[in-house]
């Protein structure tokens, strides 16, 4: 009877941990059925209305992957928290402790540069624009450039470098590679550079590199903890985009993109089985290479316990079925119905699509699963200053208004550059008026918000649009270029969200001196 005691315990043990897991699970789907319900209730008030009409099944598989896409962002959300961001912590934590900087800096620039290359929003990139650049060589470049500005990032959190010069230089640097481009005759290139930026850091990279920067910046302590660690997602973006911009400068010819079959019939059809070996096979890569050098450093550096690696082991498992299920989701029901939208809209009142473009964006970036582990990290790392529900405002607000501003360049048809050079330099001119920590999240944010939901949705709905307002030759200037405005706008308003706070503070301040200096002299205490 003594000798099944201890196995009584242990499977109580495991009896109440899986409890606490399917509650956290419970509460990450309902928070994922919160994200996603926007969304879903805007497609189908549409539907009612003469403005659009959707077929019973397109209705159908719609509101099938919308409950698939929920399971997915809860399982994603619980494998983050699990795997993805301990694996990250660890890892950066490791990594400094060893003291050894030159295998600090190795493994992020081979890291970054092999995720790239796994990441299946830059193959998408890459296939689309294969008659102008060599796909192969546009992968090489931007992953490149992921891992050297992967390592810039490294570099500054260890030297303690300011974030905002550092972006200044960089943001100079590739508008002035974007004035040859226009000067050697590329300026129909410009949307492609500025999106590349956003569709490197997607749904399986971002979690894992926020929480190396915690790993690192936690290590290394100082009096800008907070502050180093955000950023490194800022600067993972313009890598890509300075890479481009410098093939940009030696392409010749013009782009000639065709209008892929986004009907539910073709997704349903043939295509069905393949999207879904397709996404597992890009998913599985892409996890993989990350695990790769994580056990590579478990066995030599990290030596973490072996419950933290079963805790992990579960959490890489959620991770990947999660995302899974989301990107097959979004592929199968929200490309169809996004493209479709916009065509249908812009065909019935193409004045009111900047008005739906700015609904449309303030509920999808809800649904980005990223952005909910940014939002959990800004809150951990700031102790509450900066709260979820503060930054999910600012992120909407943000996003609703790129989109609504890019709905509005389709109608009038003018250049990306009227919004990027004066939204950069308002961003940029912010960052020295609010906290550094502000600066660094806001600039991580425009990463993150721009994710697979963004080009799976909201991209097939902007196509639409341009397809009948300018044609499908315009595609490639006026539809391209919606990722780099969702990047941009959170950039602007979560700083703002900054200065607010700073004024909200000096104005308490202020109204605190008042109270001590009005104060009655009965409340004075004379000890001469």
């Amino acid at each position: 009877m003594a000798k099944s005691l201890p196995c009584y315990a242990a499977y109580y043990h495991r009896t109440k941990e899986t409890e606490a897991l399917l509650k956290i699970l419970t509460n990450k789907i309902k928070e994922a059925l919160l994200s996603v319900l926007p969304v879903t209730a805007i497609v189908f008030f549409l539907n009612l209305t003469p403005l659009i009409h959707f077929s019973a099944r397109e209705m159908t598989v719609f509101l099938i992957c919308s409950l698939f896409l929920i399971l997915g962002i809860g399982l994603f959300n619980l494998g983050a928290d699990l795997a993805m961001t301990p694996m990250g912590e660890h890892t950066g934590a490791g990594l400094t402790k060893s003291g050894r900087l030159w295998l600090l800096l190795a493994v992020c620039f081979t890291m970054g540069l092999l995720i790239t290359v796994a990441e299946p929003d830059l193959s998408v990139l890459a296939s689309q624009v294969s008659d102008v650049i060599n796909p192969v060589l546009l992968i090489i470049f931007v992953a490149v450039g992921v891992g050297l500005f992967l390592l810039v990032a490294m570099l500054k959190i260890v030297f303690g470098s300011s974030l905002s010069g550092l972006l200044m230089f960089f943001y100079m640097l590739l508008f002035a590679l974007a004035g040859l481009m226009i000067v050697n005759g590329n300026g129909n290139l410009l949307s492609l550079v500025f999106d590349s930026g956003g569709v490197t850091t997607g749904p399986v990279t971002v979690p894992f590199i926020m929480a190396l920067g915690v790993g690192i910046a936690a290590t290394l302590g100082g009096r800008n903890v907070g502050e180093n660690s955000f950023g490194l997602i800022a600067l993972c973006s313009v890598g890509p985009m300075l890479a481009v911009a410098m093939l940009g400068i030696t392409v010749r010819g013009d782009l000639s993109y065709q209008v892929p079959d986004y009907s539910i019939e073709n997704a349903l059809g043939k295509n069905l089985f393949s999207i879904l070996l397709s996404v597992a096979h890009e998913v599985i890569l892409a996890i993989a290479l990350i695990l790769l050098f994580f056990a590579a450093l478990q066995i030599f550096v990290l030596k973490l316990p072996r419950q933290k690696l079963v805790q992990i082991a579960v959490g890489i498992l959620y991770t990947v079925v999660g995302l899974i299920i989301f990107l097959t989701s979004v592929t199968v029901g929200f490309m169809p119905v996004g493209y479709k939208m916009g065509a249908m809209l812009a065909g019935n009142s193409p004045y009111y699509i900047v008005l739906f473009g700015f609904i449309i964006g303030t509920v999808t970036v809800l649904a980005e699963p990223a952005v909910h582990v940014l939002n959990k990290q800004v809150e951990e790392v700031t102790n509450g200053t900066v709260g979820k529900k503060s930054m999910m405002a600012a992120l909407s607000v943000g996003v609703g208004i790129s989109i609504g501003l890019s709905m509005l360049r389709t109608v009038l048809d003018f250049n990306i550059l009227y919004y990027l050079i004066p939204g950069y330099f308002i961003s940029l001119g912010l960052s020295f008026f609010v906290p550094g920590i502000y600066t660094a999240i806001a600039f991580d944010s425009g990463g993150v918000a721009s994710g697979p939901l963004t080009s799976s949705f909201i991209l097939p709905f902007a196509v639409g649009v341009c397809c009948v307002l300018q044609g499908e030759s315009h595609v490639m200037t006026d539809a391209f270029g919606i990722v780099a405005m969702v990047a941009m706008t959170p950039l602007i308003t979560i700083q703002i969200l900054g200065f607010r706070a700073i004024l909200t503070r000096k104005l308490r301040e202020r109204i605190a001196m008042k109270r001590i200096l009005g104060s009655d002299d009965e409340q004075i205490i004379d000890f001469m």
